[in-house]
């Protein structure tokens, strides 16, 4: 080896490890790590799953194939019969571990009235959710969500949803499962109401979900809302209970802002609470692909979240 390639070697080694010990401008810029995970929520590809393009058990798969998300948060509708059926929950399980998906929650509804005024119903409605605490651990998720919904006036349904989710709340305790309620039309989105009957109940865990675009008090006819309940209040509201919460996204400008609400403004005030949890999209428009919607709800969340 000649003098001078010896004193090339040595001097290339020489700036490689200077530069090993500084900042290194030649580095890629890393990106900011959000103060939240981000999960999908199995409703943002309702309409393929209602029009069987796709089901349930490829749900995992297309979560982190096509999005690269590792947390799911799935539907209760989209494998109805199916919450004590051990084969098939081993099979969700077998795709779960192969894509490499961790399972957070399952949405609940057809079960029951929570907030039923009638003690009867009440109970059957509780003892509905059961069977779904029970899913929801074998499937390693750590909660479930319920609507505290009723009839009645709004003292009558909040008496009876404290009840209900109470007893709910016992028995989902005893599998260290959380309960929590989502704003979901009718009382449940008025958030001074719903936080209230939070704090009667005072479990740990029991709390709520907040859902960013789901604050209608009362539907017209078709989508359209007769009354709604300011969304960054009630969220302001509802986030001292929070175990989780629900990005919802219908339509985006063409900047790929969201329309309907303000994720800087709405973002603002779930880091305020000093939330460091999962916010699961929920993909809810039409003027988009499913998958084209979910997309851009994520690019929004990792855009937005990194400067809040």
């Amino acid at each position: 080896m000649t003098t001078d390639r010896r004193s090339f070697l040595k001097q290339a080694a020489g700036s490689l490890a200077t530069m090993a010990l500084l900042p290194s401008a030649f580095a890629e810029p890393s990106a900011k790590k959000l103060f939240f995970d981000i999960s999908l929520a199995e409703w943002s590809l309702h309409k393929a799953l209602f029009g069987k393009k796709i089901t349930n058990l490829e749900f995992p798969g297309i979560a982190r194939k096509e999005f690269d998300i590792s947390i799911v948060e799935y539907v209760n509708q989209f494998f109805k019969d199916k919450a004590q059926d051990k084969t098939y929950l081993n099979d969700l399980l077998a795709r779960c571990k192969d894509n490499g998906i961790t399972n957070n929650l399952i949405m609940i509804d057809g079960e029951g009235n929570l907030g039923a005024s009638d003690a009867a119903e009440r109970a059957k409605a509780v003892e509905n959710h059961h069977k779904w605490v029970e899913c929801a651990k074998y499937l390693g998720c750590k909660t479930i969500r319920v609507n505290a919904a009723g009839q009645g006036t709004a003292e009558e349904v909040s008496k009876a949803a404290v009840d209900g989710l109470s007893k709910l709340g016992e028995f989902a305790k005893t599998m260290n499962i959380n309960v929590i309620v989502e704003n979901h039309g009718g009382y449940s989105s008025n958030g001074k109401w719903l936080s209230g009957v939070m704090k009667q109940v005072n479990m740990k865990n029991v709390g709520t979900l907040p859902d960013f675009g789901n604050f209608c008090i009362k539907h017209g006819e078709g989508h359209s809302c007769l009354e709604e309940y300011d969304r960054y209040q009630g969220t302001q509201e509802l986030m001292p209970f929070s175990k989780g919460a629900s990005a919802k996204f219908y339509d985006f400008d063409a900047n790929g802002n969201c329309v309907e609400t303000d994720y800087n403004r709405i973002l603002k005030i779930v880091k305020d609470s000093g939330f460091k949890g999962i916010l699961g999209i929920e993909y809810e428009g039409n003027a988009l692909d499913e998958y084209e919607g979910i997309r851009k709800s994520i690019a929004l969340l990792n855009r937005v979240g990194a400067t809040v």
